[in-house]
């Protein structure tokens, strides 16, 4: 048995989309590309973790995603002058 059939077992096409288990999943978009979490359904890729990929990627990168990763910027965190003025002191 492949992943896609196990992932999606007892899946039914629809024109809007695959309904399984009573949620509607819409297909994935451009941007989903290369994600492991995609699966194939009668020849139409879905992601197995989320009904509606378009509304994930929305507001910026998926939080589901397997291959996107949101850059940090390579920033420290900004440290309390209180804190650093006393942890200097210790000695630290």
């Amino acid at each position: 048995m492949s992943k896609a059939t196990q992932a999606f077992s007892g899946a039914a096409q629809t024109p809007e989309g695959m309904v399984y288990n009573g949620a509607l999943f819409q297909p994935v978009i451009d941007k989903c590309e290369g994600c492991g979490r995609v699966r194939e359904f009668e020849g139409v890729q879905y992601c197995s973790s989320y009904p509606m990929p378009a509304a994930k990627w929305s507001m910026g990168i998926c939080n589901f995603s397997t291959h996107a990763r949101v850059n940090s910027g390579g920033s420290q965190a900004k440290v309390n002058p209180l804190k650093a003025s006393k942890r200097s002191a210790k000695g630290r």
